[in-house]
């Protein structure tokens, strides 16, 4: 028990997982090349020697003890202004790991339906974080056919759903899609990917299992290759990390780790509850993506010597319009936060909602003005073996040259970040993850008519209008 070393977390993995990649079965994925940078990001976490960011990294528990500050549960303003700071400084397998927090956030309604569920999900909570475990967000269902429901699929699997109960506990069968992070995760934390109705009780469930679980089949992808050269690939070659497509083969998942199984009212109150902790820490990497946007078009804009251009500042301009949004509202969300029953603090939700959808909904657009800025050389620049090489390299250094202090290997960087960052590897990845991370567009168009105060909004338009209610 207690804070792992980043040596400790490598050697939790080697716990007989059944990992794919490539067609090929992963025994040991400590070992294997796909996974070097993978683990490398998420052994990150475990620096809790990191003079930079030792405080920020862990609390003490009520109990005297220590633990990754990902556990623990905002109480106070200043508490939820920390882990915003903490997001800023975590891999986002550590960041998943915060599914615990939309569990806890649920357990007092939970609690009113079963007191033994509630009972339950603060004792994962506490065996996580004492064990300073990592733990995957494990939400969406294959859906087959979207016009069906769960219950009338030709394949009732194609929703994860309860295939048994017994009195030591309910047998599960299904598949979960892109579970980022699963390989690397000591959890499975599953929840239903919607609400359901009463007759889809078997699809109403919710448990934590060890991600080493007999039946449980993990099948990886990830936007980049297992070997990048950092220089080409500035963002890709440091930041991989597996997507997860997670089967479940008739799991077996015993009483004392199960959250939710036929309760169909609780069904969309746990998804929605994901939702809220996945879209702020989302919210949080689309803050500093955005800044780092607007360096980069700065700083490729003064190496044309066009910084002055009106053209140019105007795209600079609609950057910085684009990230100081994204930055007011999360301020803006986490100062008007919400207080759970039990006395949590979590941001507000309408906003969250809100500047999420802002931020996907303008996210293709916003990179349109990066890329004009920029310009062909983007997706054009040779590589850096091109560079290094004795003769091209000095067609490069002469070719390259632009204003005074522009240095060719420096323009050449500042482009990479941004062909990385918006055109290749991760740039792909991200141009999806922006649009479907933490549910699509309609998931936060749901929230906002569930959370705005419709009911001032319509008494102000009528009495603007010199109308008399009804």
């Amino acid at each position: 028990m207690g804070l792992k070393t980043p040596a400790e977390y490598v050697a939790s993995l080697r716990d007989g997982r059944v990992t794919y990649w490539d067609g090929e079965r992963i025994d040991d994925i400590t070992t294997h090349p796909r996974f070097r940078v993978p683990i490398e990001v998420a052994s990150r976490d475990y620096l809790y020697d990191d003079p930079s960011h030792a405080e920020l990294r862990s609390f003490a528990t009520d109990e005297g003890g220590r633990a990754h500050r990902i556990y623990q549960i905002p109480r106070s303003e200043a508490d939820l202004a920390t882990r915003v700071e903490l997001m800023y400084h975590t891999s986002i397998v550590g960041l998943v790991s915060g599914v615990y927090m939309a569990l806890m956030s649920v357990k007092d309604a939970v609690a009113k339906v079963n007191p033994q569920y509630a009972a339950n999900i603060e004792a994962m909570y506490r065996h996580a974080r004492d064990n300073d475990l990592r733990a995957a967000e494990v939400i969406t269902d294959a859906k087959g056919d979207r016009k069906r429901k769960a219950h009338e699929q030709d394949d009732p699997d194609l929703y994860l759903r309860i295939v048994k109960r017994s009195n030591e506990g309910i047998v599960v069968r299904g598949a979960k899609l892109h579970i980022t992070g699963a390989s690397l995760c000591h959890e499975l934390v599953v929840m239903p990917t919607k609400g359901m109705r009463q007759d889809e009780t078997d699809y109403a469930v919710s448990f934590s299992i060890p991600v080493n679980t007999k039946g449980v089949k993990i099948i990886n992808r990830s936007f980049a290759p297992a070997e990048l050269n950092a220089f080409d690939y500035p963002a890709s070659a440091h930041h991989s990390i597996p997507e997860g497509f997670v089967i479940f083969d008739d799991v077996f998942v015993p009483w004392e780790r199960v959250f939710l199984a036929g309760e169909v009212q609780l069904a969309s109150l746990f998804a929605q509850s994901l939702g809220l902790w996945e879209r702020t820490g989302g919210l949080v990497e689309a803050v500093r993506m955005s800044q780092i946007f607007v360096g980069l078009a700065q700083l490729v804009s003064e190496h044309q010597g066009k910084e002055r251009d009106p053209v140019v500042q105007n795209s600079v301009a609609e950057l910085i319009s684009y990230a100081e949004m994204l930055r007011m509202s999360l301020d803006y969300a986490c100062r008007n936060y919400e207080r759970t029953p039990s006395g949590m603090i979590h941001p507000n939700v309408l906003a969250v909602n809100v500047a999420k959808y802002y931020y996907a909904a303008n996210y293709h657009q916003t990179i349109r003005y990066l890329h004009d800025v920029s310009g062909g050389l983007v997706i054009t620049l040779p590589l850096e073996a091109d560079l290094r090489n004795e003769e091209s390299g000095k067609y490069l250094r002469k070719y390259l040259k632009s204003v005074p202090g522009a240095e060719p290997e420096t323009r050449m960087r500042v482009y990479n970040l941004i062909r990385d960052l918006t055109a290749d590897a991760y740039g792909g990845w991200q141009f999806v993850v922006a649009l479907q991370a933490g549910g699509g567009l309609n998931a936060q168009r749901i929230m906002m008519h569930r959370t705005y105060d419709m009911a001032t909004a319509r008494a102000r338009a009528l009495a603007a209008a010199g109308a008399t209610p009804h």
